[in-house]
């Protein structure tokens, strides 16, 4: 089956959360946002500080559940997911990578990206080979055994990335995945994006810098909650 013929890696119609501010206020922090991203498409949203997009993100990585309106990832209805289940689509169809890396400090780059493996049914030696193979992929063979301390930030973000692919999801999410980086290395961060876009992974991208939405195929902005139309990117 084409990637064409498949279903969207994500769909959403209406989706909106509100939170309440207090016993009465309500808080409308995402207004019907209507989202399409097939697969192989390379998606930038982008807004400023308190614009929603924490919250987007958080819905379409399946950490937090809408108040309304559908979200099928990657063909699945998780709108209505109890946490378990959440839990499972997290596992075997987000990846998530994240500004400030997240990686255990006392295990080696390989054994941070083995990590996901441990929750599925798989051979330690396989899940070795496997881990080491994304990080050859990425060029950090050489660095499998050190620990993130001895490793420099852009090298921190490879080993998180090969942690966010090691159980080959669907989606890729991104949140600000150079906001902790010198624009050199966040350069060269958006150019691997860009290189596993072309192998076919599909990748949504959080951002409030608009340089770096601008990598991305396409742009969605979002204001005060309201989720506004795709354009394409200036590097698309």
């Amino acid at each position: 089956m084409t990637a064409a013929a498949l279903p969207p890696v994500i769909e959403t119609r209406g989706l909106s959360k509100v939170y309440l501010a207090g016993t009465e206020a309500e808080v409308v922090a995402l207004h019907g946002a209507d989202l399409t991203v097939r697969r192989g498409e390379f998606v930038a949203i982008m807004g400023p500080s308190g614009s929603g997009k924490t919250t987007l993100m958080n819905l379409l990585g399946c950490l937090d559940t809408p108040t309304s309106g559908t979200y099928h990832c990657d063909g699945e209805d998780v709108s209505t997911l109890h946490a378990e289940e959440l839990a499972q689509v997290r596992l075997h169809k987000i990846g998530f990578v994240f500004q400030q890396f997240n990686l255990l400090p006392r295990m080696t780059a390989l054994e941070n990206v083995m990590m996901p493996l441990g929750y599925v049914h798989m051979h330690r030696h396989e899940r070795r080979e496997k881990a080491m193979a994304l990080l050859q992929a990425l060029g950090l063979g050489s660095r499998a055994e050190h620990r993130p301390t001895e490793l420099s930030g852009g090298q921190q973000q490879r080993v998180a990335i090969a942690r966010a692919l090691i159980n080959d999801p669907p989606l890729l999410l991104a949140d600000e995945p150079t906001g902790a980086l010198d624009s050199r290395t966040g350069e060269e961060i958006l150019a691997l994006f860009k290189r596993l876009r072309d192998d076919g992974r599909t990748i949504v991208l959080i951002t409030h810098d608009a340089h770096v939405a601008e990598h991305a195929d396409a742009i969605y902005e979002i204001h005060d909650g309201v989720l506004g139309r795709r354009r394409a990117g200036a590097h698309a």
